[in-house]
């Protein structure tokens, strides 16, 4: 399933990017805030940044996100690797 979102053109123009980084940076701010509510293991996080493993783990620490990895967390994250 793909969701696409409808933002409206005077938020976009608010957004102070050039006009190719706008839905990178948005889609970086979306799987932040998704993982640290705990809706999003880290993998889907960086997935949906579009960002690799250091990366994102560098993102968070700038954001001060505390990483919540667990037993659950790793289970999750070897399920979500195997497409399970």
């Amino acid at each position: 399933m793909i969701v696409q979102l409808n933002i409206p053109d005077s938020i976009v123009k608010s957004i102070r990017l050039p006009e190719n980084r706008i839905e990178s940076e948005l889609l970086k701010e979306l799987a932040v805030a998704l993982y640290a509510q705990e809706m999003l293991s880290f993998a889907q996080a960086r997935e949906l940044a579009k960002m690799g493993h250091y990366e994102f783990g560098q993102l968070l620490g700038e954001r001060k996100v505390i990483r919540h990895y667990g037993e659950e967390e790793l289970q999750e994250d070897l399920n979500y690797a195997r497409g399970v």
